[in-house]
């Protein structure tokens, strides 16, 4: 979501930047393209038969499903089969003037195929080699695979679910630990560039998705056991109590936090229960409030489900009152301050024709980032990039007939 009225002519704050790019389905690819909306240019190195998230949903048989989509525009995609040491030695050759090396394949199995830290710093001591893992590679999981239904259950989060809901124990139905991951490891990226500009020297990173979510998790709900001997037990009770959810209205449901004194005051003197304030013990403080809140949550709301949503958000002062009606998915997209905004955008891509994406999320007054291109077909800038890195015409030629790289079709010219 760029700022239109900077007027500068910009791709962005990391222009310049080059990232190979060697992930694949959501938590490195979330990362990558995070850094490619920046204005990076991000060459995502694929095998042939590509990421596997290009096959999932509509035009799946395309290589253009909806969830890759999602994650890879402005992103360049090269072919190289590393089983092959030609795609091996090519891939060594890109990596000499990159800035970023990505991966979230295991660092064991990257060795093996004589592309790790090792290899590439020897060649290029100004890279940064960011290694998105399992685990930390210190510890005896340093070996194990690891997807976000499996770090969601390593870090609790369904038996948190179980506990705060009464139900069975769920995974969260997104990619939480993926995308905030994802999220990390793009500050991450950061902050290494920031140091390798300062010192001239690149690095080796690891960025453990367990060892990332641990403090997403504990950081709300290690509760009573910061201290030792603990003073409490685990759990933040107004996150855990099973009160907290949307309330239900006469014909809908909406968020509503009352959270603080002044938000508690004004909420019960719209009720017409002001005196409250003074004569229930359970409101006296933040501290009083928190040991009873599943009480207090169930007051509010019985008093919610009395009146319409309207009703609500006209009675409430919202300016320090929040309360906002529940979207669902539908109503998501028709909502009138990302209209306002154009955060959702309807773009044409060259294989698959319109599509709608959301707008990078940050807003720049003199380096806007922007968008600059689709999701790339499968091996669509293969013969682009290696020509960029200095392959002479013949050598790209014994490299696709040795099937060491494959090339897709490119796009249109004016895509």
């Amino acid at each position: 979501m760029t700022n239109p009225s900077s007027g500068t002519a910009s791709s962005g704050p990391l222009e310049g930047v080059r990232v190979l790019d060697l992930t694949t389905v959501f938590m490195g690819p979330s990362c990558t393209q995070l850094l490619a909306d920046l204005g990076a240019d991000v060459i995502k190195i694929e095998a042939p038969r590509g990421d596997s998230v290009r096959a999932i949903g509509p035009y799946g048989d395309k290589g253009l499903g909806p969830l890759f989509l999602g994650l890879n525009r402005n992103k360049r995609s090269v072919v190289m089969d590393l089983k092959k040491p030609e795609g091996v030695a090519a891939l060594m050759r890109l990596a000499q003037d990159a800035d970023v090396f990505a991966t979230n394949i295991r660092p064991a199995a990257m060795r093996r195929l004589g592309v790790g830290y090792e290899q590439l710093s020897a060649i290029n001591p100004r890279l940064i080699y960011a290694s998105m893992v399992g685990f930390s590679q210190r510890g005896p999981y340093a070996g194990k695979a690891a997807y976000d239904d499996m770090i969601q259950a390593a870090t609790g989060l369904p038996a948190i679910v179980a506990e705060s809901t009464g139900d069975a124990p769920r995974y969260l139905p997104v990619t939480i630990a993926d995308r905030s991951v994802g999220l990390y490891a793009f500050g991450v990226i950061c902050a290494a560039l920031h140091a390798r500009n300062q010192t001239g020297v690149g690095q080796s990173v690891d960025i453990p998705m367990f060892e990332t979510m641990i403090p997403y998790v504990l950081g709300d709900h290690l509760y009573g056991h910061t201290f030792v001997p603990e003073k409490a037990g685990f759990g933040y009770p107004r996150l855990m109590t099973r009160h907290r959810r949307p309330y239900k209205t006469k014909d809908g449901y909406v968020c509503c936090l009352i959270y603080h004194d002044r938000q508690w005051t004004l909420f019960l003197d719209a009720l017409g229960k002001g005196d409250l304030m003074k004569t229930d013990p359970r409101l006296r403080d933040i501290r009083t409030r928190t040991q009873a809140i599943d009480e207090l949550y169930q007051f509010v709301s019985d008093e919610l489900a009395q009146r319409s949503t309207e009703e609500w958000r006209q009675l409430l002062p919202q300016n320090e009152i929040p309360i906002f009606p529940m979207h669902t998915f539908e109503t998501l997209l028709e909502d009138e301050h990302l209209a306002s905004t154009g955060f959702f955008q309807e773009t044409e891509h060259p294989v698959v024709g319109k599509i709608r994406e959301t707008a990078v999320p940050s807003e720049w007054s003199g380096t806007p980032p922007g968008r600059r291109m689709p999701a790339p077909s499968l091996g669509e800038h293969t013969v682009q990039v290696l020509a960029e890195a200095g392959f002479s015409p013949a050598e790209i030629e014994l490299l696709l007939a040795n099937r060491a790289v494959h090339a897709g079709a490119a796009a249109p010219e004016e895509c």
